[in-house]
């Protein structure tokens, strides 16, 4: 698929950056063009249970990422470069901030590491995820 890269086993690295123009083959699988990134954003938002937008660099990325994976979820991560983030921060507050980590959880936005660590302190954290169908108990 274009625009997105896989970096390993459970990273994927989104191009938010418009393709460019090519002619597909009836075969192909591609990302419509006309599709702004915040856009495409809000599909991934809604197509996965707990997605996480990142940085490769920020260590409080690693750290929501290893407490997730700790309590047995597997997010989907987008990692972000600079000029993506930069992209973000055209989308509506409400989507997606251009700060990062941000963690969606059932299409709605948790917030960033302390609101992620926040919720699992409180136990509302694991219900969440089960709600949402992210992990099973």
């Amino acid at each position: 698929m274009q625009g997105l890269r896989r970096c390993s086993n459970d990273l994927l690295h989104l191009d938010l950056s418009p393709p460019p123009p090519t002619t597909p083959s009836p075969a192909s699988l591609s990302i419509d063009v006309a599709e702004s990134a915040e856009t495409r954003i809000r599909r991934l938002i809604s197509e996965h249970p707990v997605i996480i937008f990142s940085r490769t660099s920020c260590c409080m990325c690693h750290v929501m990422k290893k407490l997730l994976a700790t309590i047995g979820v597997h997010p989907t991560v987008i990692e972000l470069d600079d000029d993506e983030i930069d992209a973000l921060s055209s989308c509506s507050s409400t989507t997606v901030p251009a700060a990062t980590p941000a963690v969606f959880i059932g299409g709605a936005f948790v917030g960033g590491l302390e609101s992620l660590v926040a919720l699992h302190l409180s136990g509302h954290l694991v219900p969440k995820l089960v709600e949402v169908g992210a992990l099973w108990v």
